[in-house]
């Protein structure tokens, strides 16, 4: 049985979307259902239903939807075991938007390079989302925004950025402080769902600023456009670029020491441990460096 159909039929059966799935797993729609096609003949038993743009799975694919990811998850780590220590074998990761362009790229270089044999498997999304995921052991490590309660004590954390928060405005914008421009002008809100727009709007609300509320966006690449062109102001955290080409934004340090810290957050043992100590020396020596503060569990 060829393992990448259980894999297929995880990612459906997980994401309700065939679509969906496609865009996890980096391959077309039309592949996915051929190999979910494959391992349902291979079976002998329909593993989901369709209805309209969802999916789900049957009672047959439920059956085998835990032991499906055990094998799998057991083939991962075989391979990570017969390297015998050494950093090896499929890695897991998770990277919120701006930490895939910003970071991301530079840490896998240097940890590429310093070790060839590991293979990689990356999932972007929301901070909530990927810690969930580590967590729960889908994912080896994942660098998001520090939590603002404890981490499990199965888990540990390495901050690597600090971003302080910054008001942008466009350059047309008349030269006012950035309260009375914030209360003055339309304001695009970073969402408040996300743990770095909870940062946000606990300045807002510290400060009494009274917002003339517009928009509300989890994209802070999409925010600082809208800005750009005028159409309102904003509280972003400073994350690391790249920004959008062709901005012409003003940009101004806010006060109070406010800032997301953005860090890498991975599971503490396992089967592909060597490989993970390997990801966050990395993260370590491309971005933290020996002094680097933020280190092990957030405070309570």
């Amino acid at each position: 049985m060829d393992l990448r159909f259980l894999e297929t039929f995880i990612a459906i059966a997980d994401c309700g979307s065939i679509a969906e799935a496609a865009r996890r797993l980096n391959r077309t729609p039309a592949a996915l259902t051929q190999r979910l096609h494959a391992l349902e003949q291979e079976l002998g038993h329909k593993l989901v239903l369709r209805s309209g743009r969802t999916v789900q799975p049957t009672a047959q694919g439920l059956a085998i939807l835990d032991h499906a990811r055990a094998l799998v998850q057991g083939a991962r780590d075989l391979q990570a075991l017969a390297a015998n220590g050494v950093p090896a074998g499929q890695l897991r990761l998770g990277a919120t938007a701006t930490s895939l362009t910003g970071l991301l790229p530079a840490i896998i270089t240097r940890l590429s390079a310093d070790y060839p044999s590991i293979e990689y498997f990356v999932q972007p999304g929301s901070s909530v989302d990927l810690y969930h995921r580590v967590v729960e052991g889908q994912l080896d490590a994942a660098i998001i925004v520090r939590p603002q309660f404890a981490i499990p004590k199965s888990t540990d954390w390495l901050t690597i950025r600090d971003e302080p928060l910054v008001f942008i405005a466009s350059q047309s914008a008349p030269p006012l402080d950035p309260h009375v421009l914030i209360e003055r002008s339309r304001f695009i809100r970073y969402d408040r769902n996300q743990w770095g727009g909870q940062i946000v709007d606990k300045y807002i609300r510290d400060h009494g600023l009274k917002v003339q509320e517009w928009l509300e966006l989890d994209a802070l690449d999409a925010i600082a456009a809208l800005v750009d062109r005028g159409l309102g102001v904003a509280i972003v955290p400073d994350w690391a670029p790249p920004w959008p080409d062709g901005l012409r934004l003003r940009k101004t340090l806010l006060p109070a020491g406010e800032a997301r810290h953005t860090g890498v957050i991975w599971q503490r043992s396992g089967a592909r441990h060597p490989a993970v100590h390997a990801f966050v020396q990395a993260c370590r020596t491309v971005f933290a460096g020996p002094a680097a503060g933020g280190r092990g569990r957030p405070p309570p």
